[in-house]
This record gives structure tokens, sequence and C-alpha cells, in this order.
């Protein structure tokens, strides 16, 4: 129930920006050819599901796909690194699409979007004293948010988004007694997620 839930907000938030692409009357869609553009990006993960971990921080890349003036896609690939405790490193790999929906025209500098798409991730955890006590998961992941694009030359940006991330899959996560680490991969716990911070810089390579 509450997986559905979590769909039903980014498909909610996809309709308002589509709501206002429809409203502007002067839009010319669609385009005849698609923009493509390349990028890389950092990562910070604000928080964990697990209350002893560090925030977490990556880099990954991008490209994105312009099909029409107020639509946009982009593809992704995130490695990202934190701490649980002194006891525990873990490790994210993220490989998804999302979806760019711009409601309002570009003012100043600022182009501002709502977003929203979907991942397929890999999680690892792994004892920092003990390489071979681990726990892995693959999993897959729905997010949605907002974020701005910042013009910097007529083909380069710089891209601020805000997202949350939520997992899908089985719930996994350390227990501590003492120095002794024991991992857990339950199925059907909890949604996991976290909330995501990304800043990138592209550059327009031209039409397809």
């Amino acid at each position: 129930m509450l997986k559905i839930k979590v769909l039903h907000i980014l498909v909610f938030f996809s309709l308002i920006g589509l709501t206002g692409l429809k409203a502007q009357t002067n839009t010319k869609l669609p385009f005849k050819t698609v923009i493509l553009s390349l990028g890389g990006r950092t990562t910070i993960s604000l928080f964990n599901d697990v209350a002893s971990s560090s925030s977490g921080t990556g880099l990954g890349g991008q490209f994105r796909l312009q099909f029409a003036e107020r639509i946009n896609s982009e593809w992704f690939f995130d490695y990202l690194t934190s701490d649980i405790g002194n006891l525990v490193s873990r490790t994210d790999y993220h490989i998804g699409w999302s979806v760019l929906v711009y409601p309002i025209k570009e003012f100043w500098l600022l182009k501002p979007y709502i977003i929203a798409g979907h991942c397929f991730d890999y999680t690892n955890m792994v004892e920092n004293n003990n390489k071979s006590n681990y726990e892995e998961r693959w999993s897959s992941a729905v997010q949605g948010g907002i974020g701005t694009h910042i013009k910097l030359t007529e083909r380069l940006d710089c891209s601020l988004t805000g997202q949350y991330m939520m997992h899908l899959g089985n719930h996994l996560h350390p227990e501590f007694s003492g120095n002794q680490v024991f991992f857990h991969s339950e199925k059907g716990a909890s949604l996991e997620g976290h909330l995501l911070t990304t800043l990138s810089i592209n550059y327009k390579i031209g039409k397809l």
C-alpha cells in the first residue's frame, strides 16, 4: 500500500508539471530534433535509513535527451559511499532515468523544473575490520523532486536538484553487539529512503 502511495505522489507532481506545460499556448511542441547533452555530477545523500550513518557523497555522470521545449530526460549513473559508525562502510550504485518537466518559462539565468524517475541500485555493506563479513542488495527505486538549471553560456549549464529517493527492495541494515557486526536483509520491511542533492555541469553537444 505504501509503495502505491509513493508512486501516486510522483505521478501527481508529474501531472502538475504537464498541466503547466499545456497552459503555455505559445509552446512549440515537439522539437524537430532531439538535443543531446553530456555532463558530470556530484551527489550528497543528506540522510540514510540507519541513524548512525554519515551523509553519503559520490560522483557520477549523465546525459540528457531533450525531446520538446518543455520536456527533457536525464539518464544517469551515481557512485556513493558512506560510513555507519566506525565499523561499517556502505557503497551504493544507482543507474536510472528521470523526466524533467519545465512548468514555467526560463527567467533571468534560471530554468526551474519538476523531476521524477526510476533507477536500479546496488547496495553493499561491509565490516571495516573483516571484509569477508558483508551483505549486498539489488533493488529498484523511484525518485522525485525539484531543481533548476543555471545558464552559464548558450551550451553550458549548472544544475542543482533536490530529490527524495525511495528504495523498493529488501531492507538492509547492520546490528552491533560490542565490536561484532551482524547484517540483516528483511523482506517486506518498511521502505528505505534518503534525500539526495545533486550538482551537475552539462554541455549541449548538439542535435541528433
